[in-house]
């Protein structure tokens, strides 16, 4: 079980980055000189962190936290950084940001949007904490994640191949977490088009794959982010059949060694590090949703727990290169997508 101490050191990672401007990476498409501005101007919510989709993620670690461990010392100052970046004006002006740029932080930025906004809503609701204010935080979020969330739909099911990518493009894990989204909102008609884009575009997935991962600058695994996205999609035994064709490596008993950056330093050979963490979420889940019988269930838990050893063991290296991002990897991989 996370502890709130542990917890905390997650929240302080984004706490250090949600609000700090610079370094800072802008993908940023211009139509005149004047659409030039600073990343506070052309993101009035979501500027720091290095990058857009950084403070998106950023802010769910502070919301993961505070909804989790509201009496913990640090969930008032988690809560307050909240409350300085969730305003009305600000939200809307991200919302008319994203709508003049379709293609903007699709599907990466948009999928961590939708976590974002279902933390707030589940929070909002459910009272674990939550009030009016953070009602309202979640009632001005969602135009944008619900645009966001229709806009990984509608990739999705123009792809005439799946994404199969270990860094920001990748098409499963984004669809992933907007399933999760789309689920827990009751967004039901959406949630079918997603299902129905993992099956048209990973149904016929074959094997092996994991042989050929990871590459050298990878976050997620393509291989494991497919199954991880059909786990959600297929049923227990449906999910072993397809799991035999796809990733027939999951029934060896030596695979999958953790893997480690050369250089922390480098904002994107400690990709490596969030590919080990990723792993370990994703071995996780998937033999969550195997039959408890099925004899890969072991295979992968153990694999999951070497991953994870690592993953968080590396935490304690790192550069801002990726301290701010790593800590809400962490974040999911201990709260997993319990939404």
């Amino acid at each position: 079980m996370l502890a709130a101490d542990e917890a905390a050191g997650y929240a302080t990672m984004a706490l250090e980055c949600v609000h700090r401007a610079y370094p800072n990476q802008i993908v940023h498409v211009m139509e005149r000189d004047d659409e030039l501005a600073v990343p506070r101007a052309l993101y009035p919510v979501f500027w720091g962190c290095c990058d857009w989709h950084s403070a998106g993620h950023g802010h769910w670690t502070l919301a993961a936290f505070a909804r989790r461990f509201a009496d913990a010392p640090l969930a008032a100052t988690a809560r307050a950084a909240l409350a300085t970046s969730f305003t009305r004006e600000g939200l809307a002006g991200e919302h008319a940001y994203l709508a003049q740029r379709p293609a903007f932080e699709r599907p990466y930025g948009l999928a961590w949007l939708c976590t974002l906004h279902r933390e707030l809503a589940a929070w909002g609701a459910n009272g674990d904490g939550g009030d009016a204010e953070v009602g309202g935080w979640a009632g001005w979020l969602e135009p944008l994640a619900a645009l966001g969330a229709r806009r990984v739909a509608g990739w999705l099911e123009r792809l005439t191949h799946p994404t199969r990518v270990g860094t920001h493009a990748q098409s499963a894990f984004g669809a992933g977490l907007v399933l999760d989204w789309a689920r827990a909102v009751g967004d039901d008609p959406l949630a079918t088009r997603i299902e129905a884009s993992a099956r048209r575009l990973h149904g016929g997935d074959r094997g092996p794959a994991l042989h050929l991962e990871p590459s050298g600058e990878d976050f997620l695994s393509p291989a494991l982010g497919a199954a991880d996205l059909m786990r959600r999609v297929l049923p227990a035994d449906e999910l072993a059949a397809w799991l035999a064709r796809a990733l027939p490596e999951l029934t060896d008993t030596d695979w999958l060694e953790p893997p480690r950056p050369s250089d922390r330093s480098d904002g994107r050979l400690v990709h490596l590090d969030g590919l080990c963490t990723s792993r370990a979420w994703m071995l996780a889940a998937i033999a969550r949703a195997l039959p408890p019988d099925d004899a890969r269930v072991d295979v992968m838990r153990s694999a999951a727990a070497a991953h994870e050893t690592t993953a968080l063991a590396a935490l304690a290296a790192q550069s801002y290169a990726g301290a701010h991002w790593l800590g809400t990897f962490a974040m999911y991989l201990r709260v997993g997508d319990d939404g």
